[in-house]
């Protein structure tokens, strides 16, 4: 084994880029010097740095005119309770909220944010709890805060001016605040989606006041973000051990808790006639009923088996407790094991072990897997659902440090994509950390034609380059055009972090910071996979105002039978 640390560097940045660079660090400094104080801060301080740094999420920060992309991307990352909220207070553990007089937590409600996993807690009045798992949960948090209070503040304007509310029974409908309140009658009509019946009520609520937000930070150490990470990852642990498979070689994958559990469980394929049965169900305008008969045809390009992994997804989730509590049984019987997360890093855990695994329930288009060999491969994978940027260096760190036979590391996330489109997948072979400020020159080890097969509706890339960023604000066009130039094309948060344990798996010193990395016959096999779910070039296309939905699964399949094909093969299962 060894590390080339080469005495070249990542990207430079030009005068020009340096200056843009100095917005975001800028603001991210402003942010975080603040949130040391023991009290609480007022958002509208950091503002004018928000609005100077020109985010690629909130183009239209500065201007007069509604930024509704930016408004919908940060109330769907924010729970239900954010409309009224006044205070918010962020903390590692339960017990700090406590004795700063907040909570207790565990009699507040729990509250989700529709797309972004995090401890929320609610106490009913104007006061929101939440739980952070690392540092890069302040830095995507607070300019999500940030945003969301100024465009609320611009709505609230423009609805003053407009004398509305007027005491009428009920609100305007999205065309009507269209044309009363500026912005797209597209972009009104997904703010009504996402709210749903409480569309009316939060927007007299927005009516109502002008947003001044307050925020506070308990706590925040290096030391503490260790400790939640230990923490997540004991139950983990024991349940190995209680298994006796402590000491087998592990596969770690970093991806979602879905994917990998249908391609080798077959639960899917084995209530076929009931999903199918489900859709014919549906009202004759739904989707997935024209889906199915184009598949029928022969006239859609899409997956069978794809196909039924979602609706199988949408049929559970329609069934309520009971079928969910029959999926839980099943995967358990068929060889997965979940394991979900109490700590403030939520982060659901899979224990995967291939000598429990049927042949003849995997995924066809696995390829002949020898049975045999299945059933004598003592490895186990541990599969994690994604985590938000240095959290993955965390969580990578204790596994290592307590798995001694680790034997792979395959990252598969979301990303943004400077050259491509939603929903194809790209394969780097170059990531710069802009934590560490390091750069990693990695022999990937997926290609493209590892995807390529299984690829129906978007395009396989590999020899791509990836920049892990801090956060999605804490970015913009001239910031991304900087990296273009530099064939960094590929914009995500996991990879870097990812790349810095793996460096330490390899090397008997800390991560680099600053330098040129190349991994040169590491002791573990490594890959890194993302699929595109935005364009940041085209505000439009990105997850704020579209969801992968059915045909995002195009890519997560191909990208999870990649990984799973790589494990069978390493273990002599597969040809």
């Amino acid at each position: 084994m060894a590390i080339a640390r080469l005495q070249v560097h990542g990207p430079r940045p030009s005068s020009s880029a340096e200056s843009v660079d100095d917005a975001v660090e800028l603001y991210q400094r402003t942010y975080a010097t603040l949130l040391r104080s023991s009290g609480e801060t007022r958002l509208r301080v950091l503002e004018p740095s928000h609005r100077a740094m020109g985010s690629s999420l909130h183009p239209l920060a500065d201007s007069d005119e509604l930024d509704l992309g930016a408004f919908i991307y940060a109330i769907r990352r924010l729970p239900a309770g954010i409309v009224r909220a006044r205070r918010i207070v962020m903390g590692q553990e339960a017990g700090a909220f406590t004795r700063a007089g907040v909570g207790p937590l565990d009699e507040w409600e729990p509250v989700e944010a529709p797309a972004r996993r995090r401890r929320w807690y609610d106490g009913g009045g104007d006061t929101l709890a939440v739980l952070l798992a690392s540092e890069s949960d302040v830095d995507d948090l607070v300019p999500t805060l940030v945003a969301f209070q100024i465009e609320w503040n611009k709505i609230n304007q423009r609805m003053r001016a407009a004398g509305w509310p007027d005491g009428d029974a009920h609100g305007p409908e999205p065309g009507e605040c269209a044309a009363m309140l500026g912005g797209a009658v597209d972009d009104w009509l997904r703010l009504r989606d996402a709210w749903g019946e409480a569309f009316e009520a939060h927007l007299r609520e927005i009516a109502a006041r002008r947003e001044s937000l307050r925020v506070r930070m308990l706590g925040g150490t290096h030391v503490g973000y260790a400790r939640i990470t230990r923490r997540w990852w004991a139950p983990v642990r024991e349940r190995l051990a209680a298994r006796q498979l402590e000491d087998r070689p592990i596969y770690f994958v970093s991806s979602n808790t879905h994917s990998l559990s249908n391609l080798v469980t077959g639960l899917g394929r084995q209530r076929e006639e009931e999903l199918l049965a489900y859709i014919d169900g549906l009202p004759e305008s739904d989707g997935m009923r024209g889906e199915l008969q184009a598949l029928r045809d022969g006239r859609s390009e899409g997956s069978w088996e794809n196909f039924l992994y979602f609706v199988a997804r949408e049929w559970i989730d329609a069934g309520g407790a009971q079928l969910r509590d029959w999926r839980r049984r099943a995967e358990a019987e068929a060889g997965v094991e979940h394991l979900s997360s109490r700590t403030a890093m939520r982060v659901p855990a899979q224990i995967i072990v291939l000598d429990r695994l049927a042949a003849e329930r995997l995924d066809s288009r696995l390829g002949p897997v020898d049975a045999e060999r299945l059933a004598q491969s003592p490895a186990v994978i541990v599969n994690v659902d994604y985590p938000l940027g240095l959290a993955a260096y965390n969580i990578l760190r204790e596994v290592a440090v307590d798995a001694s036979a680790l034997r792979a590391v395959y990252v598969l996330g979301k990303a943004a994509t400077l050259n491509a489109d939603v929903g194809d997948v790209m394969l780097s072979s170059v990531v710069h950390d802009e934590h560490s400020g390091t750069t990693y020159w990695l022999d990937n080890a997926f290609g493209v034609e590892d995807i390529e097969p299984d690829l129906r509706f978007g395009t396989g890339l590999d020899n791509q380059r990836a920049v892990t960023v801090k956060s999605t604000f804490l970015q913009n066009r001239s910031y991304l055009d900087f990296y273009y130039r530099e064939a960094f094309t590929v914009v995500e948060m996991e990879a870097g972090p990812y790349c810095n344990a793996v460096y330490e798996l390899s090397d008997a010193e800390r991560y680099p910071v600053g330098e040129a990395v190349n991994f040169s016959k590491l002791p573990v096999d490594f890959g890194v996979i993302h699929y595109a779910s935005d364009t940041p070039y085209t505000q439009a296309r990105t997850l704020g105002a579209r969801g992968l939905s059915y045909y995002g699964m195009d890519s997560t399949y191909a990208a999870s039978l990649a990984i799973l094909r790589r494990v069978l093969r390493l273990e002599g299962a597969l040809p």
